[in-house]
């Protein structure tokens, strides 16, 4: 009785271990949501001011919303234009996030991002973060200030 109840027991233990790995990977994720806009929409500026340092184009055209996409649909398109309109960003040696402002609720978040280009010109770009559905940020359009002190958002 006792070999009979142990393999009883193990079998089971394997069951409910097999039926939790299950709901462990089955279960949907939780609906993504921005939990601070301002960090997220930094992170995503970061990441894509890295990527176009290093010449990335996939990953600086993955950072891009699907609006700016359907303008440049390809990274080689986009990548041009960002060097050409935007030449400070991919030569950027030192910036720094200013002022910020939610709107909608974080829906879209305006950043202020001052910086210095490898050609020791300062500068200032304002981006335009958009929230996606997913709840990631995209950089929907970014404004390169002529002035590189703060004029506000």
């Amino acid at each position: 009785m006792p070999a009979r109840f142990a393999f009883a027991a193990r079998r089971l233990a394997a069951h409910l271990l097999f039926v939790l790995s299950g709901i462990i990977f089955v279960m949907p994720a939780p609906f993504a949501h921005a939990e601070d806009p301002v960090e997220d929409a930094q992170a995503i500026i970061t990441r894509q001011i890295d990527a176009l340092r290093s010449g990335d184009a996939a990953a600086a055209y993955g950072f891009a919303s699907p609006d700016i996409r359907s303008l440049f649909p390809d990274q080689t398109t986009f990548l041009d234009m960002v060097k050409k309109r935007y030449a400070p960003l991919s030569r950027a040696d030192r910036y720094a996030f200013g002022r910020s402002k939610l709107v909608g609720g974080g829906e879209i978040v305006l950043q202020e991002v001052t910086g210095t280009g490898s050609d020791a010109k300062d500068w200032t770009a304002i981006y335009d973060m958009r929230l996606q559905n997913d709840g990631s940020y995209k950089i929907n359009g970014v404004r390169m200030l002529a002035k590189s002190a703060s004029t506000g958002i």
